[in-house]
């Protein structure tokens, strides 16, 4: 595992020393099976990079793989998922033409109960960081023109840890305006996960608001 020393004399990891020197996603993909850059890898079933089109305009970035997207290996394949994919719908965004992704790319969680389900538990800041190469390199890779931040833990990534998406959801912010790793290229925003829809006990407004979001990106791209 990738260990350094942070300035404070404790771990900091980093999926830096795992990243190929060259090629493309296919390339990046297949490297990061093998990454062991934080301590997240161990009890999972795999990796879980980014999917779909490798020329997409829009990328779509949330916190982490679920129970189902560690188990089949592809981002937003659960119950979430289905959410975004009819927001998306509704927003007028072809999910044929977005990239799916992750701020990390496995699945942190803690087991409970006779049957030692699986529950999520939010990745931290340094866990973040640590796969942050990983994003980076996709973003560069990919040149989008919009990119999404779903959640907080994706706002944080993208935007810095200061960043509220309870404060700013929703605001399009230009190229140069946040923590680029498209080459300056792409607008980006941020918005509430699809699964904080499924937590809501307004489960109508969240959604609404959740679309009315997507629906600022869909505007950016045309």
């Amino acid at each position: 595992m990738a260990v350094r020393r942070d300035t404070a004399g404790g771990q900091a990891y980093d999926a830096t020393p795992y990243l190929p020197d060259r090629g493309g996603l296919p390339a990046y993909r297949e490297a990061a099976a093998g990454c062991e850059g934080c301590p997240l890898h161990v009890g999972t079933t795999q990796t879980v990079f980014g999917s779909g089109s490798a020329s997409a305009r829009l990328v779509l970035v949330g916190e982490q793989p679920g129970d189902q997207e560690d188990r089949r290996g592809e981002p937003f394949v659960g119950p979430a998922g289905g959410v975004l994919r009819k927001a998306l719908e509704e927003a007028g965004l072809d999910i044929g033409e977005s990239y799916l992704t992750n701020a990390v790319k496995h699945f942190k969680y803690t087991s409970t109960g006779p049957g030692k389900r699986r529950i999520h538990k939010p990745p931290t800041l340094r866990e973040v960081s640590a796969c942050r190469p990983w994003l980076t390199a996709e973003l560069r890779l990919i040149g989008p023109h919009v990119v999404v931040a779903l959640g907080a833990t994706a706002a944080k990534a993208l935007f810095g840890p200061s960043f509220r998406v309870t404060k700013d959801r929703g605001a399009l912010f230009s190229p140069g305006e946040w923590g680029d790793g498209t080459g300056g290229k792409a607008c980006a925003l941020a918005t509430i996960h699809p699964s904080a829809v499924l937590r809501s006990d307004e489960r109508e407004a969240a959604y609404a608001g959740l679309v009315s979001d997507l629906r600022v990106a869909a505007a950016a791209l045309r």
